[in-house]
């Protein structure tokens, strides 16, 4: 029998999308600026955290470098989109 991969397990979990969940763990990848993690690691980690919801990306990735589990430096966080009344 087949192993699940990292982003199935994601998908199945919070019941998205597997391509939300690909998303998902390239994003947090991507919140490092050199060294990034392997999805794996992001898996163990998001599963030890225990969380309800799925968090964004950038928020995993600041609770990782946080606690030690990756500690490479972090990117810039995302632009906050702020929606204008007209």
């Amino acid at each position: 029998m087949d192993k699940l991969k990292p982003y199935q397990k994601i998908a199945s979990r919070f019941q998205i999308s597997e391509e939300s969940a690909k998303y998902f763990l390239n994003h947090v990848q991507k919140s490092f600026k050199v060294e990034r993690p392997n999805h794996t690691m992001i898996l163990e980690f998001v599963e030890t955290q225990q969380l309800e919801t799925l968090l964004k990306p950038y928020e995993v990735a600041e609770m990782m470098h946080e606690t030690g589990v990756w500690a490479y430096p972090l990117g810039s966080p995302p632009p906050v989109v702020v929606d204008e009344e007209l």
